[in-house]
């Protein structure tokens, strides 16, 4: 997956991109870690509650200039792709990675950009 200047995760129907205001010390401070090629990296679980075992992780990749970002939500390993929109059995983790998104674009790191 390469970097873009708007992301989504696989069946999502809302794109997002990085806010104008975002800078390195924001996305440290709300959890993203900085990796060995200078991009900055959050994984978050996505389970529905603790005791699940799914496995799914949201997984943002900002690039080090930061104008561009990659986005997936990954099974346990991170190995592959996962689309947790094409069934309601997986309502909880919807839910999850929309208030995961809604608090991100609260804090100034994104901004929605569509609803298909």
């Amino acid at each position: 997956m390469a970097f873009a200047k708007t992301a989504t995760v696989l069946g999502a129907k809302t794109s997002y991109r990085l806010h104008s205001d975002a800078k390195r010390y924001t996305l440290k401070d709300n959890g993203f870690t900085e990796t060995n090629g200078g991009n900055y990296q959050l994984i978050r679980p996505l389970d529905a509650t603790p005791q699940s075992k799914t496995g799914l992780k949201l997984k943002i990749t900002v690039s080090k200039d930061l104008q561009t970002l990659k986005m997936s939500i990954t099974t346990a390993n991170g190995l592959k792709a996962v689309n947790i929109f094409k069934d309601d059995k997986q309502k909880m983790c919807q839910d999850k990675f929309y208030f995961l998104m809604d608090s991100m674009i609260s804090r100034g790191l994104f901004e929605k950009i569509s609803d298909k």
